[in-house]
């Protein structure tokens, strides 16, 4: 399978102590199955912190998900669950690991995801609510690594200036 990272500048080795902290699944380093996504991922990134949109290419080995890797998938649409992940993921209070997944497949919390966690921080939304207001919108997906062991099923193939 085809992954993307859209960044703003080539990567020559995944260093996982370098992820940031307080993302959707953790930190941990992510990819996604949609070009488009990871071309707007690039040019936002470059645009902030400099550099050139750049689109790197790995080839992902699905055994990974059959191995002895600890593995969680979220169903494609927005659920109770991952709402709940993303936002404890997410949140600045928590300071140690929320959990010990080597991958994690699920929807991307985009900006409609954020205003709907902020409804539920402020007792607007329940987590059913806010996970059931997300079900017809589309969330492109990503996949997290947040092990050495699940790096070893990404091989780097390109890398696009874009």
């Amino acid at each position: 399978m085809i992954l993307f990272h859209g960044t703003n500048t080539d990567i020559e080795k995944i260093d996982l102590s370098r992820s940031l902290n307080h993302k959707d699944f953790g930190k941990g380093f992510y990819l996604t199955d949609s070009r488009e996504t990871a071309i707007r991922m690039a040019t936002k990134k470059a645009r902030i912190f400099g550099g050139k949109a750049t689109l790197i290419i790995y080839e992902f080995d699905e055994a990974a998900l059959q191995s002895d890797l600890k593995v969680k998938v979220f169903p494609e649409k927005a659920s109770v669950e991952w709402f709940v992940f993303v936002d404890a993921n997410r949140d600045r209070k928590n300071k140690l690991p929320l959990h010990d997944y080597d991958i994690i497949v699920g929807p991307i919390a985009d900006d409609g995801v954020v205003m709907q966690i902020t409804r539920y921080h402020e007792n607007i939304y329940s987590a059913e609510e806010a996970a059931k207001s997300l079900q017809d919108k589309y969330l492109d997906q990503q996949y997290y690594f947040g092990s050495k062991k699940a790096l070893r099923y990404l091989t780097k193939s390109k890398v696009q200036i874009l």
